[in-house]
């Protein structure tokens, strides 16, 4: 019996690569997979939104707020986009598949959102820094 983690790949299993080569810098950081089939990230350092398609195709979009320090993003059941916490703006936004980007501020002083959560209702939930969770409910 041997202990630790084997090394990867398993054999006859392809090796990791990277998905999107030249975001260094950007800090990527929490990945989805959304409603599109495509895959979602947040950049915290570059204050954007990154997407990929399975084809491979990427692209980007710059939040309005680039000092918003997004951190965790999660689909949208609805199919429209994702949401992700705002972390250094104390708010939560939402970006649909044309860059469209909505948020709410949270009513928490340094609220700091971090994790996040979406429900099957479309409830959005998130983590705060401040030390409760906050709510956002569908309209």
């Amino acid at each position: 019996m041997t202990s630790g983690t084997p090394d990867l790949p398993a054999p006859g299993r392809p090796a990791p690569d990277l998905l999107a080569p030249g975001l260094d810098g950007t800090a990527p950081y929490g990945i989805t997979a959304g409603p599109d089939g495509a895959l979602w990230w947040v950049e915290i350092a570059a204050g954007r939104v990154g997407r990929i398609t399975t084809g491979g195709e990427i692209s980007g979009f710059p939040l309005p707020d680039p000092a918003a320090r997004p951190h965790a993003i999660a689909a949208d059941p609805t199919g429209d986009g994702c949401w992700f916490t705002e972390w250094g703006a104390g708010r939560i936004g939402h970006v649909a598949p044309d860059g469209t980007f909505r948020h709410a501020r949270l009513p928490a002083p340094g609220a700091e959102p971090h994790g996040l959560a979406v429900t099957a209702d479309g409830t959005v939930c998130a983590a705060l820094e401040s030390g409760r969770p906050a709510r956002l409910r569908p309209a």
